[in-house]
């Protein structure tokens, strides 16, 4: 997907493309990872989407210390001088991708279907599968062996409880490996 996407860091919002660089504030992810941050708005091909499904993926290439500032106080006739200086901590990133992701269920879904959504624990209480205490990555790994009508129920249950993207984005993709 070309164009551009607004990315929530730091409480900083930044407008970015694929491949460049930029320096924000530290982070908390050892160099060489990557990370996916929150995407606020993505655009370019288009109107701009204000609720976006797709993912940017972000890797962090080194920590550095900004420029140094240099701060000095003075009051005349007194004798009074003080020199203080600064230098950020910082961290530089690179855009990898900004990617496609699922399409949404549960904003997609009419208001009358979402009232009659299953409540939170159902799945748990029909299959015995509790989806809301299961990390993404874990729904995503376990959905591979579940039936159809127990990733039916915890689709159900997800969407109805926590609505979390990337668990119902697994366990849709699971729906359509077991059809």
């Amino acid at each position: 997907m070309s164009g551009y996407a607004i990315i929530s860091l730091s409480g900083k919002q930044h407008r970015v493309q694929e491949g460049e660089w930029l320096l924000v504030d530290r982070l908390k992810v050892d160099e060489g990872q990557t990370f996916e941050p929150r995407v606020l708005l993505v655009g370019g091909g288009g109107a701009p989407d204000l609720e976006p499904s797709a993912t940017v993926t972000v890797r962090v290439l080194g920590h550095e210390l900004g420029d140094k500032l240099r701060i000095g106080k003075y009051k005349k006739r007194t004798g009074y001088k003080r020199h203080n200086g600064h230098r950020s901590r910082l961290t530089r990133i690179q855009i990898e991708s900004i990617g496609a992701g699922k399409a949404k269920t549960a904003a997609a879904q009419p208001k009358a279907e979402q009232a009659h959504a299953m409540p939170e624990g159902a799945a748990e209480a029909t299959t015995g599968i509790d989806v809301g205490s299961m990390t993404i990555s874990a729904i995503a790994e376990a959905a591979a062996g579940w039936s159809k009508a127990d990733v039916e129920a915890a689709l159900a249950a997800e969407q109805s409880g926590k609505a979390r993207k990337g668990a119902i984005a697994a366990l849709e993709s699971a729906l359509e490996e077991t059809s």
